[in-house]
């Protein structure tokens, strides 16, 4: 019988599935699109869809799944969001209890899952033009609202990289191509302009002073809707932890601007 040879992005999926990787997903499968994870339940799927269209910078939706699917048949057939990520955030009543690692036990009928893009999805396309993209990065939080929605409402949750004026024209240029994935940088210069929290960063240490030459730069962030479920209290929400994402499999040069 002939073996079926996996993609990269397959694999990726098969060896968090396993155990075998439990860490964030930078870095694993270059070029294929990765998303982050809402999982609620669906009496708050529309206002939460609402809340996706009126904040799309940071809530580009790639798919929503069917009530009780866990199957996400448009991005990864064959896929199983239950147990495909290496690391689930639990919110109860707008807060954040113990990570999982898989949810099954968690699955309710009513659920219905949202992937999101997410920025490490370019992260090839940059190294491509000379930008780094294995430090100096950060998921923080902003005083910037977002648009509300029924419940949800609250601040914006950005991404930050320090780069060298001319990387940071560079990524400007680059992620514009992916409007899927946040596409262009929200804002570039003074952390303060945006009230980005630099000493409790959600993801990463916290954020020392940049050497003189760097400069900041922001890209809206798929955290974002953690934050508005947080800020509306609901009663249950599952989520990707920050950093460790679902890997599709779209590749990102096929789904971005040319």
């Amino acid at each position: 019988m002939q073996t079926v040879e996996l993609t990269p992005a397959q694999k990726a999926r098969r060896d968090i599935r396993e155990g075998r990787h439990q860490g964030p997903t930078h870095g694993l499968a270059m070029g294929y699109v990765q998303a982050n994870l809402v999982i609620i339940r669906k009496p708050l799927a529309f206002d939460f869809l609402l809340y996706c269209q009126r904040n799309q910078r940071a809530c580009p939706i790639l798919e929503v799944t069917d009530a009780g699917d866990a199957e996400p048949k448009r991005t990864a057939p064959g896929a199983d969001l239950r147990t495909d990520l290496p690391r689930y955030a639990i919110y109860r009543e707008g807060c954040r209890t113990n990570d999982e690692t898989k949810i099954g036990h968690l699955w309710e009928r009513g659920f219905v899952s949202f992937l999101i893009g997410s920025g490490i999805s370019f992260d090839q396309a940059l190294e491509r033009a000379g930008v780094p993209t294995n430090k100096n990065r950060w998921v923080l939080r902003t005083t910037v609202p977002t648009i509300s929605a029924g419940p949800f409402h609250g601040n914006l949750v950005v991404t930050m990289r320090w780069l060298t004026p001319q990387q940071a024209i560079t990524a400007t240029q680059v992620t514009s191509r992916f409007p899927f994935n946040h596409g262009a940088p929200i804002h570039i210069g003074d952390p303060d302009a945006i009230g980005a929290d630099l000493r409790c960063p959600l993801h990463g240490p916290p954020v020392e002073k940049a050497p003189k030459e760097l400069v900041a730069v922001f890209w809206a962030c798929g955290v974002t809707p953690q934050a508005a479920a947080e800020a509306a209290k609901i009663d249950l929400m599952i989520a990707h932890a920050p950093a460790h994402g679902f890997i599709t499999d779209l590749k990102a040069d096929e789904i971005c601007l040319q």
